[in-house]
């Protein structure tokens, strides 16, 4: 038998072991991680606990295991993030505009884990409509990373929009977690905990219940303490969905089967573009120690150009507002949500103006103004079209990369690591840059993973981003396999919750 203490620090393909073999049961592995999650307010990572739902899924999973027939997620405990509509259950994306708000229905990505057995823990901290890279901007105040730097007691951020997901994922709260990823809000904040955080090929997971952001870059995807167990919940989340339109009807296959680790004949590309200038040492370093692990396990390293990278940063924030201004117009204190005090003689106008300039948080109606204005009738083709083109570019630079062989691209997942909570940017550009390698995948819709590495000289994470063809998640969860078993990061944050 496995002790309680150490169940919810189980992998999900431990724990799914476990679960068929009879060394534990669903209701233990979800009964430790309810105690964890209740021993780690401080973190702020979970936001709505759901025990109840929790302890009725296990007992129905337990059920099903012992019958023969229960798929690989069947029975466990995993967190969702809090833009994920779930039925009966506050479903708030962290902003203050959607209090009360309990959907009657459930996203599709949560549906599938549903069915296929796993156990909603509750729901997960995030950034404020997810526009945000260090989870500050949330309704529920910060979530906090479990990883300290070496003899600090400073609170350090958990990166964001998927904040709450890395930090319950990192302190071992859940086997696992979704996230969704826009700009980089599964890959950083999974770099800065020292976890796996895959981003799939635009398409490939449903956003249909997902709260949206900007619609053409939003992609749900998997938090996990492994490579193994993205390839396992990855499945479980993916596949067509007629309610989505922008959804590829498209065959998910075995990813786990596919983890063989032998990467020898792969072409890995080494962009030029993403040595920025000024790039912390380390982080330059940790680049190059990945690559030279492919290059050990078999991989061809290839330099490569993608010229238009440059501009995805000022590209991304100029369409995700855009989307944004758009997405955000419905809440307006009419049909749900928020609804702002009103005084006497006071029209719909003045209902909607109190009702957005209360709910919303600073930078929510920051992203929304900058989004009206380039899609006002004078700036539209000067900012936006201007945009969309630069976008197509990038996707351009990524499609000849790939055609001329390359299987897979290296580069560092975040420019930094974790940094201390509450940490003052003279401008909000600056925090903007957290997302410099992260966006050109969103713009290109490709699928993307984050792997932790190494450590930094204070101790903290460092994870690499791997970025792969589209529709080829099997493929680069392979060599994300190969890169984590040659770095062998096994460190865990010290517990001090």
């Amino acid at each position: 038998m496995i002790a309680m203490s150490d169940l919810s620090k189980l992998t999900i393909a431990e724990a799914r072991d476990a679960l068929r073999k009879g060394d534990t049961s669903s209701v233990e592995l979800t009964e430790a991680c309810l105690a964890a999650i209740d021993g780690a307010d401080v973190l702020g990572a979970f936001v709505h606990k759901t025990p109840e739902i929790a302890l009725d899924r296990a007992r129905a999973a337990d059920a099903r295991i012992k019958s023969g027939d229960a798929p690989a997620m069947c029975g466990i405990p995993i967190g969702i993030k809090d833009l994920f509509c779930t039925e009966g259950v506050a479903s708030q994306a962290a902003s203050k505009i959607l209090e009360g708000f309990r959907p009657q229905y459930e996203s599709t990505v949560s549906g599938r884990l549903k069915d296929a057995g796993a156990v909603m823990l509750g729901k997960l901290n995030m950034d404020e409509f997810a526009m945000g890279s260090s989870n500050e901007t949330s309704v529920y105040g910060n979530a906090v990373n479990p990883w300290r730097a070496d003899d600090s007691t400073e609170a350090l951020t958990p990166g964001g929009s998927s904040g709450g997901s890395a930090s319950a994922v990192a302190a071992d709260l859940c086997l696992a977690a979704t996230g969704t990823d826009t700009g980089g809000s599964i890959r950083q904040p999974a770099a800065f905990t020292g976890i796996v955080g895959l981003k799939p090929t635009y398409g490939r997971c449903s956003r249909w219940g997902i709260v949206a952001f900007a619609s053409s870059l939003d992609q749900a995807g998997p938090m996990t303490k492994t490579v193994r167990d993205a390839a396992i919940m990855g499945q479980a989340m993916m596949g067509h969905d007629p309610k989505d339109s922008t959804s590829a009807d498209r065959a998910v296959p075995d990813f786990e089967a596919m983890l063989t680790g032998d990467i020898r004949g792969k072409v890995i590309g080494i962009p030029t573009e993403y040595r920025m200038d000024g790039m912390p040492p380390e982080i330059a370093a940790l680049w190059e120690r990945g690559a030279e692990m492919l290059q050990d396990a078999g991989a061809e390293l290839r330099q490569i150009s993608l010229p238009h990278t440059k501009y995805a940063l000022p590209a991304y924030y100029v369409i995700a507002p855009a989307e944004a201004s758009s997405n955000l117009a419905r809440y307006d204190g009419v049909r749900f949500g928020y609804r702002a005090k009103l005084e006497q003689g006071d029209g719909i106008t003045e209902m909607y103006e109190k009702t957005r300039a209360d709910g919303f948080g600073a930078e929510v109606k920051r992203r929304v103004m900058v989004g009206t204005y380039v899609l006002s009738a004078g700036f539209y083709d000067a900012y936006y079209n201007r945009a969309r083109k630069v976008r197509a570019l990038i996707k351009r630079d990524f499609d000849v990369v790939f055609a001329e062989g390359v299987d897979a691209i290296l580069t560092p997942a975040t420019p930094s690591a974790a940094f201390q909570l509450g940490q003052e940017f003279d401008d909000p550009v600056q925090m903007y840059l957290n997302d410099v390698f992260t966006v050109t995948v969103n713009l290109a819709g490709l699928p993307g993973i984050s792997v932790p590495a190494g450590l930094d000289a204070k101790g903290l994470p460092l994870g690499l981003q791997l970025i792969g063809r589209p529709w080829e998640e099997g493929d680069l969860l392979n060599t994300a396999y190969a890169m984590e078993t040659a770095a062998g990061f096994v460190a865990k944050p010290e517990k001090w919750w």
